[in-house]
């Protein structure tokens, strides 16, 4: 690749990444209109789905979201029914989330979502296992900071 195609927006890797996850996230607002739930809602109820309840910190790790994102989406959450917040009785700076009885009861109607999502990428299921190996690759390699990964595999594309 020349220079010049170095800053082309159609060269940027970020860009199509941009430009999938607002694809993602458009047909993610449609299947979850019915559960009342927004993506990042959704991606809090799934961690409460594996897990049943877990420290705020944690559910923060796992998402990646800060506590000032985190914590107006549990409030919400807790103000639809779907999940409860306590402060930890050995550590009041620790807040633990658990799912309610109606949070629970959320998992069924939301198994829908990731097949219908599914359906609307085209892709073979193991394009998808490939891709989102891909994608934690990546995600691990920029994890670690400019100029810290392998260098290997560059066969062009900007950032």
């Amino acid at each position: 690749m020349d220079d010049e195609d170095l800053l082309r927006l159609d060269q940027q890797i970020c860009f199509s990444l941009h430009a999938a996850a607002r694809a993602f996230n458009g047909v993610y607002r449609t299947l979850l209109k019915d559960l009342g739930l927004t993506y990042p809602q959704y991606l809090v109820m799934l961690v409460l789905w594996e897990h049943d309840e877990l420290p705020v910190k944690k559910i923060g790790e796992r998402l990646r979201l800060d506590s000032g994102t985190l914590s107006p989406l549990l409030k919400r959450l807790e103000a639809a029914g779907h999940v409860e917040r306590r402060r930890s009785a050995e550590d009041e700076r620790s807040v633990t989330v658990r799912l309610t009885e109606g949070g629970r009861a959320l998992r069924e109607q939301a198994l829908a979502v990731p097949r219908a999502l599914a359906d609307s990428t085209e892709l073979s299921l193991d394009d998808v296992r490939d891709l989102r190996a891909r994608l934690d690759k990546l995600t691990a390699a920029l994890d670690r900071g400019p100029g810290k990964g392998t260098g290997k595999g560059g066969r062009g594309g900007a950032s």
